[in-house]
């Protein structure tokens, strides 16, 4: 359950909601630099957990997918029914690593191994999308679907390790088992992972011949997908663990699935609310009656008052999709009074009698609204 007294990722990092992707880096970098608790040694506790505020705010507001969710849903959207957490996530730090790494000891104060010396490094594994299409009354209900997925899982021959079975591993001569390169530029030395080994500092000796050495094979997996009612087109939902392995030890990606919700051919949505449009006759407006109208459980007898306008609007309380956050949708109905194109003499008749004893005064009215301005007048 998202926690409701979490703070605003705007207001963590001090900027307005349309900032731009550098200025939430920027401010990013002011705050990081300003919380690391290696610069708040007599209030460390209070320090960590500000320095892991910010850097929660920037996992989720530099990634655009994930901020359009926030602004959206806010934080029950990133931690809602398949909606992807922001959480804390170290990986966000690499692109700062040479300013926390050497200034700070960064990788020290958050539990992993020093830069120098450090061996093998797992890699993270890539994260995977898969796009699915539900038709509108799918989405209304809530559907499990299954999805092929292809990725790259862990060699079982070798148990990832890549190397032929009893042969094992040597010392990388590239970098001498250190998993890292120098190289000097001007006054700054730069380390990078050695590419030789990837950084694990050992190599095999004989390639595994299954995953020709890679420790990596690729399969093709059949998942379920529990989707759940009210999604909208766009939706994206995150299988945790569930893309491709990672390399060295490293933790799985994640599956992506994105929603695209096929349109009705008369419900038009917005949000949780259906809005639909309803031909009636003139009698039946003026009279009143009982009329058939079409719902997301099939079709059901609705009363119009006597002296309904065409264009008006009526509200039918939680008849509209399930919000997927919780609660449901309303039901909007517009009344359109059909004019005949053609009538019988004797239907011509009667109306002209029905005209005569009907005064109308025709004067110019004001300009009607629109359809949804309306619905905004009557029901705020």
């Amino acid at each position: 359950m998202a926690n409701t007294n979490q703070a605003d990722y705007y207001e963590v990092l001090g900027i307005e909601r349309s900032a731009t992707a550098d200025q939430i880096k920027s401010a990013y970098r002011k705050a990081a630099l300003k919380w690391h608790p290696d610069r708040n040694p007599a209030n460390k506790h209070e320090a960590e957990e500000k320095f892991r505020q910010c850097s929660e705010a920037y996992s989720v507001l530099s990634d655009e997918q994930k901020r359009a969710v926030y602004d959206r849903y806010g934080h029950a959207g990133l931690g809602g029914r398949g909606f992807d957490a922001g959480g804390f996530d170290a990986s966000i730090f690499e692109e700062f690593q040479d300013i926390f790494g050497d200034l700070f000891g960064f990788n020290q104060a958050f539990g992993g191994a020093g830069r120098r010396g450090r061996g093998a490094r797992g890699q993270r594994g890539a994260d995977l999308r898969y796009d699915v299409s539900l038709t509108f009354e799918e989405a209304a209900v809530g559907v499990t679907t299954q999805v092929e997925v292809t990725r790259h899982e862990i060699c079982e021959h070798c148990s990832g390790t890549g190397a032929k079975a009893g042969t094992g591993m040597t010392t990388c001569r590239s970098c001498g088992g250190r998993g890292q390169m120098s190289y000097q530029q001007g006054f700054f030395s730069i380390t990078r992972t050695c590419p030789a080994c990837q950084g694990a500092g050992k190599v095999v000796r004989e390639a595994c011949a299954n995953c020709r050495g890679q420790g990596r094979v690729e399969r093709q997996r059949t998942l379920e997908v529990g989707i759940p009612a009210g999604v909208e087109s766009g939706t994206r939902l995150r299988m945790t663990g569930q893309g491709e392995q990672g390399v060295n030890g490293g933790p799985p990606g994640d599956l992506y699935v994105f929603l695209e919700v096929k349109e009705h051919p008369f419900f038009e949505r917005r949000g949780a609310d259906l809005y639909s449009t309803i031909p009636v006759s003139f009698p039946q407006a003026a009279l009143g009656s009982t009329i058939v109208i079409p719902t997301l459980k099939g079709e059901e007898e609705f009363e119009i008052p006597e002296g309904t306008q065409s264009g008006q609007i009526f509200r039918i309380k939680g008849k509209g999709l399930p919000n997927p956050h919780g609660g449901r949708g309303d039901m909007y109905v517009c009344v359109r009074v059909e004019v005949p194109s053609k009538l019988t003499r004797d239907q011509r008749h009667l109306l002209e009698q029905l005209g005569h004893s009907l005064k109308v005064v025709n004067r110019p009215v004001e300009r009607s609204s629109s359809f949804f301005d309306k619905v905004k007048d009557i029901f705020g």
